[in-house]
């Protein structure tokens, strides 16, 4: 059976690091950068890649739509 893994791709600097993505994701993947983008603000990215499933929690919850999902099939 085919597992599906994930993969967010974070806009940085349209990312106004609200942190709504970083508490829908059940699975902890998300986190806020310490670094600042160019709005001086800090954004969110991809903290434990492995545990991402590709739930898509975190982009339906963003409120300036900059979350993008990927979702592939991985063979065990």
């Amino acid at each position: 059976m085919a597992k599906v893994k994930g993969a967010v791709v974070v806009d940085e600097n349209k990312c106004k690091g609200c942190g709504l993505c970083v508490e829908a994701c059940n699975f902890d993947v998300l986190q806020l950068s310490q670094k600042v983008n160019l709005k001086g603000y800090n954004p969110a990215f991809m903290f434990n890649p492995d545990n991402c499933t590709g739930c898509t929690n975190c982009a339906t919850v963003c409120p300036d739509a900059v979350i993008t999902v990927y979702r592939v099939k991985v063979n065990n």
